[in-house]
């Protein structure tokens, strides 16, 4: 790796690619294209053999960190680890998904070793050989350009904000011996909620709220799963112990950009709307003509969700079959 290429720090779970990955190598590729370098992968933990993938997409290179300690995400480690991948390799831009785990470690590197950071980057773009970011701030309320002082430059990208491409590139993989350093945390145990798409990532979320009345959410639930989507909530279903904090979309919840979300029963507060501004179309039902979720709408529907839901799912049964 020449010094002013991109490095992509990449993310899976139990050696399969969390699907920011795919965005972070894409918008790397772009950005490598854009400013004439190249792009090299990271992947931390075993990983060798699904490593191979990540040159359809456009990494140069791919430095596998193998590395049993690295197989769970353990922030300490990870962050030693990809410190002294940066110190070696002296890259201009580095590029992560904002993911819980993304998040938590570029803000840690960026501390590390002094680096500017853009944390939910929704759109990237090069200006006058300069690299330029946009990242919502005040919770949604504005749109900011964002410019880095210094190098290199972190960035850490919405998922579902960047186009995937593959772009086929030489792959050429580089076994890391690596030292993980220190360390204060240890690894117990994990356990997964399996069958369930990521919130984050699901290309359409069907979301509830106080409106839904109670934990019931089956309603909900049967037309996230004819879309292929994931169910969310409302922080006011969260505390009122109808849904998992898992599920929560909010400011103080997690930020989803799907490119359909469908509100039912959601009054839009400002702190829900922080989590899904930047979804591509927004389609609200709620009983109240006022409730502030129809100013983001793209499509309002005003009625009883218990009424119109169920139409929407046997309208959208009827082309699905």
């Amino acid at each position: 790796m020449s010094q002013g290429d991109v490095l992509a720090i990449t993310e899976q779970s139990d050696n399969v690619f969390r699907k920011v990955t795919y965005e972070a190598l894409s918008e790397g590729r772009r950005i490598a294209d854009s400013m004439g370098c190249g792009l090299t992968a990271v992947v931390l933990g075993a990983g060798e053999n699904v490593a191979k993938e990540l040159g359809q997409y456009g990494a140069d290179r791919i430095l596998v960190a193998d590395n049993h300690v690295l197989n769970e995400y353990m922030a300490d480690a990870h962050t030693n680890v990809v410190a002294d991948i940066v110190s070696r390799e002296k890259p201009a831009t580095i590029i992560v998904g904002a993911s819980t785990q993304g998040k938590d470690m570029s803000a840690r590197l960026a501390a590390r070793i002094n680096a500017p950071l853009a944390i939910d980057c929704v759109d990237v773009r090069i200006d006058n050989g300069d690299l330029l970011v946009t990242r919502p701030m005040y919770g949604g309320k504005i749109l900011a350009d964002i410019v880095f002082d210094g190098k290199p430059q972190i960035l850490a990208i919405r998922p579902n904000s960047m186009s995937i491409a593959e772009h086929a590139a030489a792959g050429a993989i580089e076994i890391l011996d690596v030292d993980v350093g220190e360390t204060n945390l240890k690894f117990i145990e994990k356990k997964l909620d399996t069958g369930k798409i990521e919130l984050t990532e699901a290309d359409v979320v069907v979301a509830g709220g106080r409106g839904m009345g109670g934990s019931d959410f089956s309603v909900i639930e049967e037309l996230a799963d004819l879309l292929g989507g994931a169910l969310g909530a409302s922080r006011s279903a969260v505390d009122e112990d109808w849904r998992p904090l898992a599920d929560q979309v909010g400011q103080t919840g997690k930020v989803v950009s799907p490119n359909l979300y469908i509100a039912c029963g959601i009054s839009g507060a400002i702190q829900h709307l922080a989590g899904m501004s930047s979804s591509k179309v927004v389609v609200a039902v709620n009983k109240d003509p006022e409730a502030s979720i129809f100013s983001k709408a793209d499509y309002g529907i005003v009625g009883d969700l218990f009424e119109v839901v169920p139409l929407i799912t046997e309208e959208i049964r009827k082309l699905v079959k």
